[in-house]
């Protein structure tokens, strides 16, 4: 394969080669920290294997197609450069295809975010001809994956993935490429890329139910890591495989396809369809440099908002408290107490429209007068007149099915399949493609604002769906649009209310993607109820989502001892408090102890939204019996060490910098059942009871 021209970009650390064959058609041939690609060796069978985008249309061949794989389609690999500009930070790169009635134009589209080493990658197919059938286009297709100019197997890459549970968010697991299936040249012959594809897939509207839509790949020999971040409220795919004749590994990810999702859709002539977004990046230096700069990059790209500038500390009176049952007598001790250690903003969490049952009926959105004979004004009023800014849960994207309101809607208004309104666990889905629903909502959203005087929103998303049939080319293009609806929907709330804050909740986790967290200046980050296994959750979930947006509940119990209370603090004082639990009813010593604890965070947390994660102790687990969190600031490190259950007294805490001083700051008193002592670059600490934990500030 002869090479016409070469296309040489350096974007921050990250050097961008494309070459240009004979034929006009570009190939991306290195995207990495390492010194450009020496052309004269260039292997030709990589050039080959690189194409830039990957798209199949509906009755065109599919030349090479080796089982589920999503390279090598036809289209991609005859595609004709137009154009290549560089517009500030941007990389667009337009190509064409034309032959009969086939005519085409894929404009590519690559954003370096400043000072982030990550970029942003989408896709645009135009229609110019007559109109076709849209199988799948990637978002981002690249080669030659963590591969410098030292020769090593691709398999020996360790994959990093993190594993979603409803109350086991961000589980992540690592192994290299060989243990999850891929070997290096299968081919005897060195002849053809094997049929082994490494595939994650999200199916439904909740983008994080299985997997969180990122992952981590670490080459340990040549010490670098690839990272990527697929931004969808809803389904995504994403493959690693060889290429290249074995010789190279390929990373492809993708929105919804049909042969994952079975989306399709029809595009006629003059139309054009945008792929979701995904983030990229190429780093030296293994986890936690990876997740360092999708932590610069989820800053830079989330809206401006003063919620993550300031943490307020919040009140929710769900977990381990009231648990979905409030009313005017049982809230009022309740935001006393609140107001009493410092909380910032009270939420009436979910049942407060309803008498009885609050799951089924949801839709209407009006306060039961049984619970609140006064009305629930009343109480907002009083949450007001104690300093506190007053919040409502609701889940707007559906209704129940035993809402009258809801059975006198026409089915427009809802996800349908086969004729029918889908039911799922007692919901209907409202079908955000519909104006009135989006008209609605927001009638929703400006009568709580307007008649109650809320300034927070627990917006919770408990029942996921796969899309309708109604008005859709498929179920999976549906729920796309009504995907994308919803966001539009939610960036004019926010036009219109700048300063709400809207909580993103997902049954806890579920849909913590940033195509969300773009927007949303927090997230409820699990719905854990035991307090050992949500300070696991708690110590990795800033993996995921910055440490300023993730919201994670401390509900010290009313039967508990002062260490549960301790504990629970610790699990929320480097993120953001969600504070719940029966205040009213903890006795003097376990009340004073959460009152600290607010009084120290409101000490810290002007550092975290301008601190990074780091995990010196490897990657905590849900079952860990000792784990550890910290947040890197200049010149000093706040750390979080947990004991759980364990045989062993001792834990030891490596810093890759030099400690000048160690002291723990909650609880503020020590006690001999828990001690530490620290060297140049470490900290042993010693706790002698189980269900221990405390907070230290390193000084470096």
């Amino acid at each position: 394969m002869n090479i016409k021209q070469v296309y040489k970009y350096k974007l921050g650390s990250t050097n961008i080669v494309f070459v240009l064959t004979e034929e006009n058609r570009l190939r991306l041939v290195q995207f990495s920290p390492f010194p450009c690609t020496d052309i004269d060796r260039l292997d030709p069978h990589l050039v080959e294997a690189s194409n830039l985008v990957e798209i199949q249309i509906t009755g065109m061949n599919q030349p090479d197609h080796k089982g589920n794989k999503l390279g090598y389609t036809l289209l991609g690999s005859v595609l004709e450069l137009e154009e290549l500009k560089k517009e500030d930070q941007t990389l667009i790169i337009s190509q064409k295809y034309e032959y009969q009635e086939i005519r085409i134009r894929v404009t590519t589209m690559i954003e370096y975010v400043s000072d982030t080493d990550v970029f942003r990658w989408k896709n645009i197919v135009q229609n110019l001809g007559e109109q076709i059938g849209l199988e799948y286009i990637s978002s981002i297709n690249i080669t030659n994956l963590n591969q410098g100019n030292v020769f090593q197997k691709y398999i020996d890459n360790i994959l990093y993935l993190p594993h979603n549970s409803w109350t086991g968010e961000l589980q992540w697991q690592q192994d290299n490429l060989k243990h999850y299936g891929l070997d290096f040249q299968l081919d005897g012959e060195k002849q053809q890329d094997s049929t082994k594809v490494i595939s994650i897939t999200n199916n439904s509207s909740w983008s994080c139910s299985q997997y969180s839509p990122l992952a981590v790949l670490y080459n340990p020999l040549l010490e670098v890591s690839t990272f990527w971040q697929i931004e969808n409220n809803g389904e995504w795919h994403w493959e690693l495989t060889d290429c290249g004749l074995g010789k190279y590994l390929a990373f492809r990810g993708f929105g919804p396809t049909e042969p994952n999702h079975h989306w399709w859709k029809l595009l006629p002539k003059g139309e054009q369809f945008e792929t979701v977004t995904i983030a990229y990046g190429t780093i030296n230096g293994g986890f936690n440099e990876a997740i360092t700069a999708l932590t610069k990059y989820r800053r830079a790209i989330r809206r401006e908002n003063q919620d993550n500038k300031k943490c307020p500390v919040i009140f929710n009176d769900y977990m381990n408290c009231l648990m979905g049952d409030p009313t005017t007598e049982k809230e009022i001790p309740l935001i006393d107490k609140a107001a009493e250690i410092g909380c910032e903003y009270y939420v009436i969490d979910c049942g407060w429209y309803s008498d009885g049952y609050w799951w089924d009926t949801v839709g209407e959105w009006l306060p039961s007068k049984k619970r609140f004979p006064e009305g629930i004004e009343f109480l907002t009023k009083y949450i007001r007149n104690k300093g506190m800014t007053p919040g409502l849960w609701l889940e707007i994207e559906v209704m129940g099915i035993n809402s009258k309101f809801a059975n006198a809607l026409p089915d427009e208004w809802f996800i349908c399949r086969h004729g029918k309104r889908v039911k799922d666990h007692s919901r209907y889905h409202l079908d955000f493609r519909n104006p009135e629903v989006r008209e609605y909502a927001t009638s929703i959203i400006d009568r709580l604002i307007k008649d109650y005087d809320i300034g927070y929103i627990k917006m919770d998303y408990n029942t996921p769906t796969i899309g309708s049939d109604m008005n859709a080319d498929s179920f999976s293009d549906s729920l796309l649009q009504h995907n994308r609806a919803y966001i539009k929907w939610l960036d004019g709330i926010f036009q219109t209310y700048p300063d709400l804050i809207i909580e993103n909740c997902g049954s806890g986790g579920m849909r913590h993607d940033y195509m969300m967290l773009a927007r949303h200046s927090i997230q409820s980050v699990t719905d854990q109820t035991n307090y050992l296994k949500n300070g696991a959750i708690a110590a990795i979930c800033s993996s995921a989502v910055s440490p300023e947006q993730a919201a994670i509940w401390s509900y010290p119990l009313k039967n508990g001892d002062v260490e549960e209370v301790i504990f629970n603090m610790v699990n929320s004082m480097l993120l953001r408090i969600h504070q719940s639990g029966h205040l009213a009813e903890l006795s003097t010593d376990q009340f004073n102890l959460v009152k600290e604890g607010i009084e120290v965070y409101k000490e810290i947390r002007k550092k975290i939204p301008i601190s990074i994660p780091q995990w010196y102790t490897g990657i905590p687990k849900i079952d860990d019996e000792w784990f550890s969190f910290s947040l890197k600031c200049e010149n000093e490190i706040y750390l979080s060490i947990w004991k759980t259950n364990s045989q062993k007294d001792q834990f030891s805490v490596k810093i890759p910098y030099e400690i000048k001083k160690v002291q723990q700051i909650y609880p503020k008193a020590h006690s001999p059942e828990a001690l530490f002592d620290h060297t140049k670059n470490a900290i042993r600490f010693n706790y002698k009871q189980n269900k221990t934990a405390r907070l230290y500030k390193i000084l470096i």
